[in-house]
């Protein structure tokens, strides 16, 4: 993590080989949810998106290691947020913020944005914590390192009502693109060419919270250099039909994906979970109670 990211990057480049060719890391996982999503795409641009997702997750791997002894002043220079400005008007009008984001880019440097807030709110993301306590707490101090609060994702609704009643401030950070286990889904939609069921406590969450909603929307200039602009959704969800949050989340990331495909997580089976399945296991009597009690 001392070594400079110019030979991390190096480091980098030497991985890519060995991970992609040798260890074939998720490379079927990886191929089928490309051509699945990317159904108008040949093969030879399909190829060309899978090789430099490999580069960039090796990349990523290396900035990842870095954040451990990043300054202050180096991460300034690599994360620029843009709309910050939206958040502390939010703040001003004694509000708190909820933030979509999804795996995308490097989202662990997201972990940076409290120094662009100082002390004006709280500055949380949610985590779900790892088998291995020793992992589990490097990551936690890496995730902190400049200030962000780690909430678990089981006290997610606790600490953020408790944050309301004491009248604090915050902004959460929801990264909600992942897959959901069969009892907690509760709204499909589709995204990336795929129906897909996803995660809906962030809105729960942020209408009861009064919540002003962003989604964060990053891009990647150059290599090791980021930037990520607050976009609005929603400044409160009170009088919003039910999920409609959600999808306008699902319809910006998609946008964010396909305008640079290779910086998304693709190796993980996000699609495992089929409606068909779903319906046996769930009549619809038993889906409409579900979501009676939303």
């Amino acid at each position: 993590s001392l070594l400079p990211l110019r030979l991390l990057y190096i480091f980098s480049d030497l991985l890519y080989f060995p991970l992609y060719y040798c260890i074939r890391y998720r490379r079927k996982v990886v191929r089928q949810n490309l051509i699945s999503s990317f159904p108008e795409k040949s093969l030879n641009e399909i190829l060309c998106i899978e090789k430099r997702f490999y580069s960039y997750f090796c990349d990523y791997l290396m900035e990842t290691v870095k954040l451990f002894s990043m300054s202050k002043k180096q991460m300034q220079k690599r994360m620029h947020f843009e709309g910050i400005e939206q958040i502390t008007e939010a703040f001003q009008a004694g509000r708190s913020c909820s933030v979509y984001l999804g795996h995308y880019c490097n989202w662990e440097w997201i972990s940076s944005l409290p120094m662009h807030l100082g002390n004006a709110g709280i500055s949380a993301q949610i985590y779900h914590p790892l088998e291995n306590k020793a992992f589990d707490q490097l990551f936690l101090y890496m995730r902190g390192r400049f200030g962000a609060t780690s909430i678990q994702m089981d006290d997610t609704f606790r600490t953020i009502l408790g944050w309301k009643k004491r009248g604090q401030k915050s902004i959460v950070g929801y990264i909600s693109d992942q897959v959901p286990g069969y009892n907690n889904i509760h709204y499909w939609t589709n995204f990336l060419n795929h129906d897909t069921p996803v995660f809906t406590g962030a809105e729960r969450i942020s209408r009861i919270a009064d919540c002003v909603i962003f989604y964060l929307d990053v891009y990647r200039p150059q290599r090791g250099y980021y930037k990520a602009r607050f976009l609005k959704i929603a400044d409160s969800t009170k009088n919003l039909p039910q999920f409609q949050v959600t999808e306008q989340y699902f319809r910006l990331l998609e946008k964010t994906i396909q305008r640079e495909p290779p910086y998304w997580l693709w190796s993980h089976k996000r699609w495992k979970r089929t409606r068909e399945i779903y319906n046996q296991l769930y009549p619809k009597e038993i889906q409409e109670k579900k979501l009676s009690r939303l």
